[in-house]
């Protein structure tokens, strides 16, 4: 016993806060990065106006995709459905935040 909670009620504990620590983690991560690039001035800029909606759509794209993809996964395999819900948005996030990056220099390599 460890302060009045048996081991298996720890281990329950750490399974349940899991998805949000991690999906925490994801999240101050790209916060973090795209607030040095707004500092530095280097965020993705696009010549025309629906190259600049498509790079201002992907982070939240990728967040949605996340979650549908977890949804589908959640119902196929035993991963818990609230595990899922809360880390394919976060997954979802950082791969949106990865295509921001690629996106946004794939302008720059070709000037």
């Amino acid at each position: 016993m460890i302060g009045g909670f048996s081991i298996e009620s720890v281990i329950e504990i750490l399974y349940i806060l899991l998805p949000l620590i991690i999906v925490s983690a994801i999240v101050l991560f790209v916060i973090k990065r795209l607030q040095y690039k707004y500092k530095r001035g280097t965020l993705g800029k696009k010549k025309s106006k629906s190259s600049q909606i498509l790079l201002d759509s992907l982070i939240p794209l990728g967040m949605l995709m996340g979650t549908i993809i977890s949804m589908f996964l959640s119902m196929f395999s035993q991963i818990n459905f609230l595990s899922a819900i809360s880390l394919g948005p976060g997954i979802g996030f950082l791969f949106g935040y990865f295509a921001y990056e690629i996106f946004s220099k794939k302008e720059e390599a070709s000037s």
